[in-house]
């Protein structure tokens, strides 16, 4: 009979074992990646595409030409495309990031002869209908009117541009950059960055020979798009640590966000600065949480990360406290910084620790999708699966006194950019 008032023992993951894809080529040169698992007939295709010709003055092209690319075609209107996708049961989804954007398909294998030439409509075709981006421009506008308004967002929107500047990572957008939006410029980019030449595929789900064949078929040809562009990149050198207060005289609480320029996924140190970072506040049972949520009850929730993108790399403290312990939740911050930089993390919260990563990553790779993520992270990077590996290695095996060696390495409180918008 099973005890149940003895709780079982930790059994660390040791084998974790990622589907690679296969790597094939359009006829028209356009890299795709398929990861061919699971038995439902299902299949994500992705267009991925590397922002271009970023210009500070225009910050808002490529976001705005991505979440208008369905909105309208030389054939079809926004209404069309959206009955037309429904129809066939399937799902069209477009997503920004400062790096990339991305033209996302989901639908069944039988549909995509169907769908696959709307998408390719999209992508060749769009016109951005002024009608459409008034609209755009009017919802936009709102949205950024009421998000000032939060606390929280004041604080992500004020740190990332005292760390990154008027750069994509950065930019402090206004209400005018929304304004100065025109028709012109938006077809001006779409032609620039929607091309085969600056165009990735990375497909999940059931997908085989014939739907490769589909997919050749339709995309592997020539496109509209032709116009010259240069892919984003940038230089990043660490800046001198700030303290930037933003007044709210009526709040009933404050937002602090702070941390700094830091590492990315290329380094050799990321993985060790992971485990660090989980035991820092990673996790819910981590060290800030256990400090400022559980012991003091300043906050519902805080956490810490390690955020990787392509050109840079950054380390991060967010939460939201009571107005009136604002002081005292950053002393103690401070306080659980420098622990890890004086004394050495036992192995008991150390095994804890790692059982968590190795279950999180275990858990992470539930589906052909979540396989497909797993390579975009590495194979954007730069890197191979041997990323993994050497993961999932320095998890095992980094012990407290190489922690904290990256603690003092990598966790200077003089030179964090410390953000509070509310009260002090």
């Amino acid at each position: 009979m099973l005890n149940r008032t003895i709780a079982p023992d930790f059994k660390q993951v040791n084998d974790i074992h990622f589907i690679h894809p296969q790597a094939q080529q359009l006829d028209n040169g356009i890299k795709v990646f398929t990861v061919n698992a699971g038995k439902q007939e299902l299949v994500r295709i992705e267009f991925i595409f590397e922002n271009v010709n970023w210009t500070a003055n225009k910050p808002l092209q490529a976001m705005a030409v991505n979440g208008l690319i369905n909105s309208g075609t030389k054939q079809l209107s926004a209404k069309e495309i959206a009955e037309k996708v429904d129809y066939y049961g399937a799902f069209l989804q477009t997503d920004y990031t400062a790096d990339q954007t991305n033209v996302t398909l989901y639908t069944l294998n039988k549909h995509l002869k169907a769908v696959l030439p709307i998408v390719w409509s999209i992508l060749n075709e769009s016109v951005f209908p002024q009608h459409e981006l008034d609209i755009y421009i009017q919802n936009q506008k709102q949205r950024l009117q009421v998000s000032l308004q939060k606390n929280d967002f004041m604080a992500r929107k004020t740190f990332a541009n005292a760390v990154f500047g008027q750069t994509p990572y950065g930019v402090d957008v206004q209400l005018t950059d929304y304004d100065a939006l025109t028709q012109a410029e938006l077809l001006a980019y779409f032609k620039a960055a929607y091309q085969p030449s600056n165009c990735t595929i990375v497909v999940a789900g059931k997908f085989e020979e014939q739907e490769f064949a589909v997919l050749n078929k339709v995309f592997g040809g020539e496109w509209e798009n032709r116009e010259a562009s240069a892919v984003n990149s940038f230089g990043f050198e660490p800046t001198t640590g700030q303290e930037i207060y933003v007044e709210r005289a009526d709040a009933l609480q404050s937002a602090i966000r702070m941390g700094n320029l830091s590492i990315n996924r290329k380094h050799a140190d990321f993985p060790g600065l992971q485990l660090l970072n989980c035991v820092l506040g990673g996790y819910f049972g981590s060290r800030l949480m256990a400090n400022i949520r559980e012991d003091k009850g300043y906050t519902y929730g805080i956490g810490s990360s390690i955020a990787s993108l392509r050109h840079a790399g950054y380390f991060f403290i967010a939460t939201e406290v009571g107005t009136e312990v604002c002081a005292s939740a950053l002393n103690e911050i401070a306080k659980e910084i420098d622990l890890l930089k004086t004394e050495l993390i036992s192995n008991e919260e150390l095994d804890l620790v790692r059982n968590y990563m190795l279950g999180s990553m275990l858990g992470s790779l539930e589906n052909a999708f979540s396989h497909a993520d797993k390579f975009k992270n590495i194979y954007f990077s730069g890197l191979d699966y041997d990323y993994y590996d050497r993961y999932i290695q320095t998890v095992k095996t980094t012990g407290a006194e190489e922690l904290k060696q990256l603690a003092n390495t990598y966790l200077n409180w003089d030179a964090m950019t410390r953000v509070v918008v509310g009260k002090k």
